[in-house]
């Protein structure tokens, strides 16, 4: 059964589930320049807190940044160059596609609870977050913006979701290009989805290579995907467009299907090695919070290269 409303506000929201995350933080060896002074290293110069480097005076140069240690013993003029600190821009695109509703618990409520942490995460270390939610299109639900205070709000936004209507499916192509078309200063985008498309895995890798973002893959999965518990003569149903194919399950019928399973797992993983993207398989059925922290076991995840390719 495909649930026919929005998760409930209590069962999304736990106060002991945020508190859990709180000691987790994204790190930016380098962020785009830009933006707000906050938490993470920007390709900026300026008058921060941690010293990077000299330069030559030039004219129209800030005084005060002049070295005059050096100035007295070598008779030039230079600049000390300190590191300005700002915000990493992050962009969540949980997949709340019709399929995302089915079974209990469905795995849209482990999405959307990873998509609530990370926000705290991000929010708490004054970094700016934005949610775009998709299925067989994208939608703004929560343009980025900044504040530890702001988490309620994303909580609220997050639980009126609800199920697409019957014949919705899930276009990442279509998504991802509206995602793109909103030309968002360059920051790390975190897609959490399931990553099944009907135009296959090979349109889902296409559509991501064209994220000039950083990438983190978060895949919501659950024991059924790789081993069905089905037998007998069936009529299987798509959730999402409806259509029906009448199926007798053997045991050939199901290996072929894993074989095609973990060939559509080997070419994802393929794909986050090949576009330096980070991945987490999520199990929909256990905790949240303990896989999350695998991204974590330093004590931050860090984006190496925020912006991806240009």
């Amino acid at each position: 059964m495909v649930r026919t409303g929005p998760i409930p506000f209590d069962e999304l929201f736990d106060p002991e589930f945020l508190e859990s995350v709180a000691r987790l933080r994204l790190v930016a060896r380098r962020v785009p320049a830009g933006g707000r002074f906050a938490d993470q290293r920007s390709r900026d110069m300026g008058h921060g807190i941690e010293f990077r480097d000299f330069r030559p005076y030039s004219a129209g140069d800030d005084l005060r940044s002049v070295d005059w240690n050096i100035y007295r013993r070598l008779g030039r003029v230079f600049l000390r160059l300190f590191e300005e600190l700002e915000d990493l821009p992050l962009y969540l695109l949980p997949d709340v596609s019709r399929s995302a509703w089915l079974e209990e618990p469905p795995r849209v409520l482990a999405g959307l609870r990873t998509t609530l942490a990370l926000t705290s995460i991000g929010l708490g270390q004054h970094d700016s977050v934005g949610i775009f939610p998709f299925a067989d299109e994208l939608q703004t639900l929560v343009a980025p913006q900044a504040g530890s205070g702001r988490l309620m709000k994303f909580a609220h936004r997050l639980a009126s979701l609800e199920p697409p209507p019957a014949g919705g499916g899930t276009d990442f192509a279509n998504s991802i290009k509206r995602f793109g078309s909103l030309r968002l200063r360059r920051g790390l985008v975190v897609v959490v989805s399931d990553f099944f498309d009907a135009a296959g895995i090979e349109a889902v890798a296409r559509a991501l290579r064209g994220v000039r973002h950083e990438l983190l893959l978060v895949q919501l999965v659950r024991s059924s995907d790789r081993a069905p518990e089905l037998e007998g003569d069936l009529r299987l149903r798509d959730c999402e467009s409806g259509a029906g194919a009448d199926v007798s399950i053997t045991r050939a019928v199901l290996e072929r299907y894993t074989e095609s399973y973990e060939r559509f797992e080997k070419a994802l993983a393929q794909f986050a090695r090949k576009r330096g993207a980070g991945i987490l398989r999520l199990d929909t059925d256990e905790p949240v919070v303990p896989q999350l922290a695998t991204l974590f076991e330093t004590g931050a995840y860090e984006v190496s290269h925020p912006g991806g390719p240009t």
